[in-house]
């Protein structure tokens, strides 16, 4: 059960104080019959609520592809531009699910799903989380098996990771953890440096090709269920 208000407002109806003006103007049924208070209960999952004649379907959860760009970060707030910023939605509690340093782009999933985000973030899940990479130096035959070894350095010890896809100074990197500026720290390792990162992968969810930098989208029902596979 929950407040009828809440409900609204957090599937999309406008703010707590919309909402209320909203029921007070009589645009708000529940099952049938106006709405005439805002902290009336509903079952959010039986009822059927209806604002402006239209029924609102209940979603406890919201997950978003986003095609993060280059020179924002990975936060719900902050002083310089965030992640958020580009998201429209009203729905509350949204925050992305990992991070993507401020110069790399590529797929990021925006929810407000906290045990789904739990889950593929946990160092044991070992999520799999794909990047193309550009470098400056070639990669030897020597430092690809260095990779996918392991490497030390600075005294952290990063996983062994997969490099497919070798193409002049461009590969695929595939990770399992995610601690922090790892693949630029693994080939400032091997004496090279990269010069530009996106992640193409996470777990099964691959970056949708028609998402613009700054572009998001709904997950469709396959790509939710592929997400929660093994996790929840």
């Amino acid at each position: 059960m929950m407040r009828l208000d809440r409900f609204l407002a957090e599937n999309g109806c406008g703010t707590r104080s919309e909402v209320k003006k909203s029921i007070r103007r009589r645009e708000v049924t529940v099952n049938g019959e106006t709405a005439l208070k805002a902290d009336m209960h509903i079952d959010e999952e039986n009822d059927v609520i209806c604002f402006l004649g239209e029924e609102i379907i209940y979603q406890k959860y919201v997950y978003l592809m986003f095609h993060k760009p280059a020179g924002c970060i990975s936060a719900t707030s902050g002083s310089a531009e965030t992640v958020m910023d580009y998201i429209a939605e009203p729905y509350k509690d949204l925050f992305p699910c990992g991070r993507l340093d401020k110069d790399t782009e590529g797929l990021l999933l925006i929810t407000n799903d906290g045990p789904l985000a739990h889950e593929l973030l946990s160092p044991k899940k070992k999520t799999e989380k794909e990047y193309l990479v550009h470098f400056a130096e070639d990669l030897s035959e020597a430092d690809i098996g260095r990779i996918e070894n392991g490497i030390t350095y600075q005294k952290t010890v990063y996983r062994p990771a997969r490099i497919t896809e070798v193409s002049g100074r461009t590969c695929h990197i595939i990770l399992t953890e995610g601690k922090f500026h790892e693949i630029k720290l693994i080939f400032e390792a091997l004496g090279n440096e990269v010069l530009y990162l996106k992640r193409l992968r996470m777990k099964n969810l691959e970056l949708d090709e028609n998402l613009a930098p700054g572009e998001y989208r709904y997950l469709t029902e396959k790509e939710i269920s592929d997400l929660r596979e093994g996790c929840c």
